[in-house]
C-alpha cells in the first residue's frame, strides 16, 4: 500500500471530477467534447496501471514476470493514449481540426508508431532497485517520454507561432498544461524513484475541467449567447422588411468562414474560437437599428437623403451599444469582434463606405466577411418597396463590387461557393413557407 498511496489519491481526484462532470451534464443541453470524454476514460486507467506497476515492481518475488510486463505494457498504452487525447484536445481548442479526418489521421501517426515501439521495446525493460522503491527503465519508457516531448512540443510551437490569434484564456490555460507536463517529465527523468507519473494525467483532467469544460461556466456562456441572440431578434422584429435576415446572414458568414479555414491565406486567423466568436457576433451587426426611428426603419419606399443619413447612423450606434452592454462579458475577444462587425460592416474596400471611411485591410476581416453576407441577403430578399432580385443577378452584384465594395479575395471565396449559397437560400425559403 505504501507504493500506491499517490495513485489512489490521484484516482480519487479524477473520479470526483468525472462524477461531477457527468452529473452536471446529464440531462442538460450541453454538447460534450469527445476528446474530454475520451480523456475521462484513458486517464483513470493510466493511473490505475501506474499504481499496479508500482506494486508489482516491488513484489517481483511473488508476481510472475509475464504479469509484471503485461501491467507495464498496459500502463504505457494508456499513458500514451492519454498524451494523444490531451494533445488532440488542446489542438482542437487552440487551432481546430478541419471537418475532414486527414489532419486527425496525421496527428495520430506518431502515436501509432509510439505504441508499436513500446510493444517492441518491452523485451528490453529492466527493473532497477532504488533507495526507497524499485522502478522500471528501458526503451519503452524512453519512447513514452519522447511521445510527451513530441506532442506537447508541437502544441507549444503552434501556440508561440499563432499567439496573436488565440484567446488569452486558452493561450495561458494550454501553456499551463505544457509547463506542468514539462516539470513532471524533468523531475521524473532526474529522479526516477519519485514515481510522479500519476500526477501527470490527474493535472491534465483537472486543468481541462477547470479552464475549459466546467459545466457551470459553459451554461453561463450558453445563457449569454441566447440572450445576445434574443436581443438581435428583438431588433430585427422592428424592421418588417428583414424577417430572417440575421439567420440567413449568419449562415452565409459561417459558410465563408469554413471555406476560409481551408485557405492558407486565412488558416492562422480563422481558428476554432475566431469562427465561433464571429458566428455569434454576426446576428448583432444591425443592433444599432434599435435607435433608428420606426418611420424610417419601416418606410415602404425609398428614403430621402435626410432619412438615409439617419439610417446610416445605425452602424456607429451599434458599436456603441455593444461596447456599453457587453463590457461585462468574460470574453473580450468576442466583444471586440462584435463591436467591429456592427460598426464596420458598411465600410467599403475602396474607402467610400461609412461610418469611418476605412479601406482595404484597415477594415477588420470579420467586418469584410459580414459586408458580403449582408449585401447578398439584402438584394436576394423581397422588400416592401421592391421584389427580390434573381440569384444570378445577386451574385453579379457581389462580383461587380469585388475590389471596390468588397474584399476581392473574400468575394472570390463567396462566389466559388455559389451552389452552397443557393442551397442555403432555397432551404430558407422552404422553411419560411
Amino acid at each position: 500500500m505504501f507504493y500506491i498511496k499517490l495513485q489512489i489519491g490521484c484516482l480519487l481526484v479524477i473520479l470526483y471530477i468525472i462524477v461531477t462532470y457527468v452529473k452536471a451534464t446529464l440531462g442538460e443541453k450541453l454538447v460534450r467534447n469527445r476528446y474530454f470524454d475520451a480523456l475521462m476514460v484513458t486517464a483513470p486507467w493510466a493511473v490505475i496501471f501506474d499504481g499496479v506497476t508500482s506494486w508489482t515492481v516491488n513484489h517481483q518475488d511473488v508476481v510472475p514476470a509475464l504479469w509484471n510486463n503485461l501491467a507495464h505494457l498496459l500502463f504505457f498504452v494508456f499513458m500514451d493514449l492519454t498524451i494523444l487525447v490531451t494533445a488532440m484536445y488542446m489542438y482542437d481548442q487552440t487551432v481546430g481540426f478541419h471537418k475532414n479526418n486527414n489532419d486527425k489521421l496525421l496527428f495520430c501517426l506518431p502515436e501509432a508508431l509510439s505504441l508499436v515501439l513500446t510493444v517492441v521495446g518491452m523485451g528490453q525493460l529492466s527493473y532497477l532497485h532504488g533507495q526507497t522503491t524499485n522502478y522500471s527503465m528501458g526503451f519503452s519508457v524512453y519512447v513514452c517520454y519522447a511521445t510527451v516531448v513530441l506532442y506537447y512540443g508541437a502544441i507549444l510551437f503552434l501556440l508561440l507561432a499563432r499567439h496573436k490569434f488565440l484567446p488569452k484564456d486558452k493561450l495561458w490555460g494550454t501553456l499551463s498544461f505544457i509547463v506542468i507536463c514539462g516539470i513532471i517529465l524533468v523531475v521524473q527523468i532526474i529522479f526516477p524513484e519519485v514515481l510522479l507519473t500519476a500526477i501527470f494525467p490527474t493535472m491534465l483532467v483537472l486543468g481541462i475541467y477547470v479552464d475549459f469544460e466546467n459545466p457551470a461556466i459553459r451554461k453561463l456562456t450558453i445563457h449569454n449567447e441566447r440572450m445576445i441572440e434574443g436581443f438581435a431578434t428583438l431588433v430585427e422584429n422592428r424592421d418588417n422588411n428583414t424577417g430572417g435576415h440575421i439567420k440567413r446572414t449568419r449562415a452565409y458568414v459561417n459558410l465563408m468562414l469554413h471555406k476560409m479555414r481551408r485557405d492558407k491565406r486565412y488558416r492562422d486567423i480563422v481558428n476554432r474560437d475566431y469562427l465561433i466568436n464571429v458566428s455569434n457576433a454576426a446576428p448583432l451587426h444591425d443592433i444599432g437599428k434599435i435607435a433608428t426611428p420606426d418611420h424610417i426603419l419601416q418606410k415602404p419606399g425609398k428614403l430621402t437623403d435626410e432619412e438615409y443619413a439617419i439610417m446610416k447612423e445605425h452602424a456607429a450606434r451599434g458599436g456603441e451599444i455593444i461596447r456599453n452592454t457587453l463590457n461585462n462579458l468574460n470574453n473580450p475577444e468576442f466583444q471586440q469582434i462584435a463591436y467591429e462587425v456592427a460598426r464596420y460592416h458598411h465600410e467599403k474596400y475602396n474607402g467610400k463606405g461609412y461610418p469611418d471611411g476605412l479601406s482595404g485591410e484597415e477594415i477588420p476581416l470579420h467586418a469584410r466577411v459580414m459586408a458580403i453576407a449582408d449585401v447578398f441577403d439584402a438584394v436576394s430578399q423581397k422588400r416592401c418597396y421592391r421584389d427580390a432580385m434573381p440569384l444570378d443577378q445577386c451574385f453579379d452584384i457581389i462580383a461587380k463590387g469585388s475590389g471596390s465594395d468588397f474584399d476581392p479575395e473574400l468575394a472570390e471565396i463567396f462566389l466559388d461557393a455559389r451552389e452552397e449559397v443557393k442551397r442555403l437560400v432555397y432551404t430558407e425559403k422552404t422553411y419560411d413557407h
